[in-house]
């Protein structure tokens, strides 16, 4: 089946048939649209703060710090490139949203699940994740240790408030994310002008030392390749449902330039500062004695559910020593900051249960989404922030490769749904998931895995594709003008 086939008419859910493109005497430029929401993904300290820390001696660092940085503006550009464009572009030309547009690709049935229903049930995991780090930063603040009583309540006040804002839409999550987001940006430069002065004295071979000497049983440092693929599994991981959310973000754009604008400066070049600069500052702390001899003392002393000895990589972890007392505050208002991003989750997720789960009651249905994500949060998985990633990585990399190879093959525009669960895309998905996993599971250490899933369902797509395995296109309008 080819993509110059003709469209049938046949039934439709009513997901598909409701939905409304969003006009173009709405929308505005990239600067003001999709820049200032990916850049406000990104400044999460979440993402940032762990850029360097691999389970490795020296981390990401350990083939030096320019070689570091290099291999972040690779990720960044392959964020961009590969994961955003074809699903901002097809939101740009739709103006639909992803669980309408994601209908070529996986079916008009298919869809209700993926991508749909799927980045419903994976903001709880992000949401879990905010949870988490954003009261064990509040905690620091207070004096309280990680595993404390009184961390976990506020583990729980903190998710049912962002569970709760972001069920009242989007009006009531804005009042809270106007500006905000800047904190963690002023929090970087001022880490950045304490640090900068040592950033040139910094040596990869002295800080894998130091590594091995906090904690003797530590990884081998990584090889060149090692140190790129950490980065990818790490921001690409980080991003993926970010880059298929692509498609909602970019509908609010007027033309390819706002999309392609929208998409360097708030995924390229917001990547390259947030995680860069936490680089710099990592590399800046080692490269000064005094600082290097108090963050060894302090990795003796930190604890598993503080992170364990390998926090001494963790830019935030480090502020006590670059700030002295004023850390706590930092901390404090990197927690703060941090709190639209969770809001943010709930709100994606309550629109999508809202529109798949239309009958169950979107209080039940988040509220048990948002239950799980406290839950993951009081027993500490939701801290292990790298297989997070790399859980997200598995299931929105062949989502995101499958969704290019679609929009590539019909001539850079939406075909339109097709019927049922549509084949080509669910077995790309499915093989695509299944190499993402195997690192996750522990039964091959697949290499920069999201992206390694993101090219599987790609070729796997593709060759369906040209097999014949595409149902057949039903007929909507909005998919006739998009192509227009």
């Amino acid at each position: 089946m080819t993509n110059q086939e003709k469209p049938s008419l046949g039934p439709l859910p009513d997901y598909i048939t409701s939905a409304k493109p969003n006009p173009l005497d709405k929308r505005a430029p990239w600067y003001a649209t999709i820049a200032p929401t990916y850049a406000g993904i990104f400044l999460w300290f979440v993402f940032w703060q762990d850029a360097v820390r691999a389970p490795n001696a020296g981390g990401l660092l350990s083939q030096g710090l320019g070689w570091a940085l290099l291999s972040i503006v690779i990720a960044a550009l392959v964020c961009h490139f590969l994961f955003y464009l074809a699903p901002g572009m097809l939101g740009m030309k739709t103006g639909l949203p992803l669980y309408i547009v994601g209908t070529s690709t996986f079916g008009a049935k298919g869809g209700f699940i993926l991508p749909g229903f799927l980045m419903g049930v994976l903001q709880f995991g992000w949401l879990g994740v905010n949870v988490y780090f954003s009261s064990m930063a509040l905690g620091a603040f207070f004096g309280l240790e990680g595993g404390s009583a009184a961390v976990k309540l506020i583990m729980v006040v903190w998710g049912v408030a962002a569970a709760f804002i972001g069920l009242k839409g989007i009006q009531y999550v804005a009042k809270v994310a106007t500006y905000l987001p800047l904190i963690p940006l002023v929090i970087l430069i001022v880490l950045l002008a304490k640090t900068v002065g040592s950033v040139g004295d910094f040596s990869a071979a002295k800080l894998i030392d130091v590594s091995k000497e906090i904690n003797p049983g530590v990884g081998a440092p990584l090889t060149t390749f090692g140190v790129l693929a950490f980065a990818l599994t790490y921001i690409v991981g980080f991003f993926a449902t970010a880059g298929a959310a692509g498609t909602d973000i970019a509908s609010s754009g007027r033309d390819k330039n706002d999309v392609s604008m929208g998409g360097l400066i708030g995924i390229g070049l917001a990547t390259i500062v947030t995680a860069g600069i936490s680089a710099l500052v990592v590399a800046g702390v080692y490269g000064n004695p005094e600082m290097t001899k108090q963050a060894i003392e302090a990795g003796m002393k930190i604890s598993a559910d503080q992170g364990g000895p390998s926090a001494i990589l963790q830019s935030t972890a480090l502020t006590p020593i670059i700030l002295g007392k004023s850390a706590g505050l930092v901390m404090f208002l990197l927690a703060v900051a941090a709190f639209p991003s969770a809001c943010f989750s709930s709100l994606i997720a309550a629109n999508s249960f809202k529109t798949t789960l239309s009958s169950v009651n979107p209080f039940v249905s988040v509220g048990i989404g948002a239950a799980v994500s406290i839950l993951l949060a009081l027993t500490g998985w939701a801290g292990k922030a790298i297989i997070v990633f790399q859980i997200i990585g598995a299931s929105f990399g062949p989502i995101c490769g499958a969704m290019l190879v679609d929009y590539l093959i019909n001539g850079r525009t939406w075909s339109g749904p097709r019927a049922g669960f549509n084949p080509a895309g669910w077995i790309s998905w499915a093989l695509g998931f299944i190499v993402g996993i195997l690192p996750i599971v522990k039964i091959y250490d697949v290499p920069a895995a999201p992206v390694a899933a993101f090219i599987v369902g790609a070729v796997v797509y593709f060759l369906c594709a040209k097999a014949g395995m595409l149902s057949r296109l039903i007929s909507l309008p909005a998919a006739e003008a998009a192509k227009k």
